[in-house]
This record gives structure tokens, sequence and C-alpha cells, in this order.
């Protein structure tokens, strides 16, 4: 069981890895977001896993703490990108389609 729970916090420990590497080369606010959010979160759920295999008997407090991750790492992502966008924050590529924009009135 211990063999497990090592695999699976080297898997947590790589995912943060290939996170920090990914945060260095995103071009912008909104993919280096979804590069912050997405991946950390993975990755606290492999060392989590890893350690209850390690400690069974900390399993329940480590269960509260992977729910508690899973349900405020997507909303605070979402409220800095919000927040981004609104404090003007733009595209890279601005080939992309914005659909936090308002359209334009048409004046008559």
């Amino acid at each position: 069981m211990t063999m497990i729970g090592f695999f699976f916090l080297l898997m947590g420990v790589s995912v943060f890895v290939v996170s920090a590497i990914g945060l260095l080369r995103m071009p912008d606010v909104y993919t280096r977001m979804h590069v912050g959010a997405k991946s950390p979160t993975v990755g606290t759920l492999f060392v989590v896993i890893g350690a209850i295999f390690i400690e069974p008997e900390w399993a329940f407090k480590l269960i509260l703490l992977a729910t508690f991750v899973l349900l405020t790492n997507p909303l605070s992502s979402s409220v800095i990108a919000r927040a981004s966008h609104k404090s003007g924050m733009r595209l890279e590529n601005d080939e992309c389609i914005d659909a936090l924009t308002e359209p334009k009135e048409e004046k008559k």
C-alpha cells in the first residue's frame, strides 16, 4: 500500500512541475489562469490519494480537504478570470470570440 501511495505522490508532484512550466510558457492571463487552476487541482487530488494510501487513518480529513479544493479552486479561477476581463486584460490572440462583451447597439 505504501508503494501505491508514493506512486500517487510522485504523480501529484509531476503534475505540479508541469503546471509550473505551463505558467511560464503561457502567453496571457487567461491561459495562465487555466493552467494555474486545473493542474494544481489534479495534482492536489493525486497527493491526497497518495496520502490516503500511506496513512489510511487520515482518510476522512484528507477527503474533506480534497472536497474543499474541488469546490474552491474552480470558483477562485472563475473570479480571477472575470476580474481580469473587467479590468481590460486582452487575449494574446485577437481572433478569439469574446463571449463576455456586450453587443453594441445599432444606431438608427
